[in-house]
């Protein structure tokens, strides 16, 4: 038993480390559904508009993470060995990584978001009026285009805070901007205390304005603590990063990117063939992932926590150490994701009632609910077992376990049962979930063959 479980000090240093990520998740998603609920009760259509164009952006997030998650594995290593000057490095690049993903996406969103949009808008077996949800759709497009570039220049400082020990800095900052949040939501979606009643409009300014104010807090902090961080000193004197790295974290950092943005990508294309049993099935979705997620936060934060706890370890040359933790890590998130599955699955009749909309569309998200609460200890042991790879700098192992997997396995199986066979959406939903059984499977193979022990701080010399 002593192989799985550690001794108060590990959880001492587990909770350090994972109760503020876990906080700030659990309140930003908490917030999510309430801002869900908020647009919910303006219709369907709203809602499902909103949910499309928060599918897109989703791949634009995901981008960011895996982009700057390449340097963040150096980051985490360079902090392990006490190298200022490398982390200063890694920093640098992040912002390279990010201009160029604003850019590239702000681009795309402008030249092609209404075809994109259209791409989920399916007639099913509710009346609903496709017309008005592209609009309202296109008019949340319009507002979230200006929040690319400071949700992504908070993720850099967020990021690098957290790899570098500092994970409350971040959780407040979290925690002001979603308040921020939840009342601009009311107060222009619904036009109270004066403000015009906005609508979708409405709540895509509030989260611009709440991405600023989260933005302002973490850099303002960041800059006047040089001295508990003293990589800050000295962050914008320059621009030089030693070619070595530079290629290293190409090597490392490319194959994330690439996995993040094939993954998200893969995420909505299987939420496309979903669509394709209607506009219904688009609602349901959005109900059930946006609640789906506040739960989710367990294995996202413990996935986070073996990043940051292993790869320091690594860092400082302590491998057998991060073996010892890594199973007991996997071991306490499996545990832990079981647990909250079980809560998930209690509430999961209850939530879609707060909604305003159809009695179909709500049995239909409790059903999807249902199935998501039953697959959470599969999902937390391959979150865990794909941080674990990353945290060695197995990165092409885990784009080829992750996104690789998504397109050559439970992409296709989807399209073929949404476009050539009449199986409804909970069948197809429980199919394609199932699949990832395999990924278990790969996980503890590659965890077992440790490959993914190594130390990557010898680069930059």
């Amino acid at each position: 038993m002593k192989r799985f479980f550690g001794d108060r000090a590990f959880y001492r240093r587990l909770f350090a480390v994972m109760i503020p990520i876990l906080i700030q998740n659990v309140i930003t998603n908490f917030v999510g559904l309430l801002d869900n609920i908020m647009v919910g009760r303006l219709g369907t259509e709203q809602m499902s508009g909103v949910a499309i164009v928060n599918q897109l952006i989703f791949v634009f997030s995901l981008c960011i993470f895996g982009g700057i998650s390449g340097a963040g594995i150096f980051t985490t290593q360079f902090y392990g060995s006490r190298d200022d000057e490398g982390i200063r490095h890694t920093v640098r690049i992040k912002f390279c990584i990010i201009i160029a993903a604003v850019v590239l996406f702000a681009a795309g969103f402008i030249l092609f978001g209404e075809k994109l949009i259209m791409q989920f808008l399916h007639e099913g077996e509710e009346e609903l009026d496709l017309a008005a949800t592209l609009a309202f759709g296109k008019d949340y497009l319009a507002v979230m285009l200006w929040q690319l570039l400071p949700f992504a220049v908070m993720q850099v400082y967020s990021g690098t805070l957290r790899e570098t020990g500092e994970t409350v800095v971040p959780m407040v900052a979290g925690v002001i901007a979603i308040l921020v949040n939840l009342f601009l939501n009311w107060v222009l979606i619904f036009g109270k205390l004066g403000a015009p009643a906005l609508g979708v409009r409405g709540a895509a300014i509030a989260t611009l304005i709440a991405r600023l104010a989260e933005l302002g807090i973490v850099v303002v902090w960041a800059h006047t603590h040089t001295k508990r961080y003293t990589y800050i000193k000295g962050l914008y004197s320059s621009l030089r990063v030693p070619g070595a790295l530079m290629r290293s974290v190409a090597v490392k950092g490319l194959p994330l990117l690439v996995n993040e943005v094939m993954w998200s990508a893969g995420m909505t294309m299987l939420n496309q063939c979903y669509s394709v049993r209607g506009l219904e099935v688009v609602s349901a979705v959005n109900i059930s992932s946006t609640v789906s997620n506040l739960f989710f936060c367990s294995f996202f934060a413990m996935g986070s926590t073996v990043a940051i706890m292993v790869g320091r370890l690594l860092g400082a040359g302590e491998y057998e150490r991060a073996v010892d933790e890594d199973r007991k890590l996997i071991t306490f998130s499996v545990l832990l994701c079981t647990a909250t599955g079980m809560v998930m699955a209690a509430v999961a009749p209850l939530v879609p009632e707060v909604y305003n909309t159809t009695p179909a569309v709500k049995a239909l998200a409790s059903s999807l609910l249902m199935v998501s609460a039953a697959m959470m200890p599969m999902d937390a042991f391959t979150n865990a077992s794909y941080f674990t790879l990353r945290s060695g700098g197995k990165t092409f192992i885990t784009f080829l376990f992750d996104s690789v997997f998504v397109w050559g396995v439970c992409v296709p199986v989807a399209f073929v049962l949404s476009r050539f066979t009449n199986l409804p959406i909970i069948p197809m939903f429980i199919t394609v979930r199932c699949l990832d059984l395999i990924k278990c499977v790969i996980g503890y193979i590659l965890i077992k063959k440790r490959t993914w022990v190594n130390n990557l701080t010898n680069i930059a010399e």
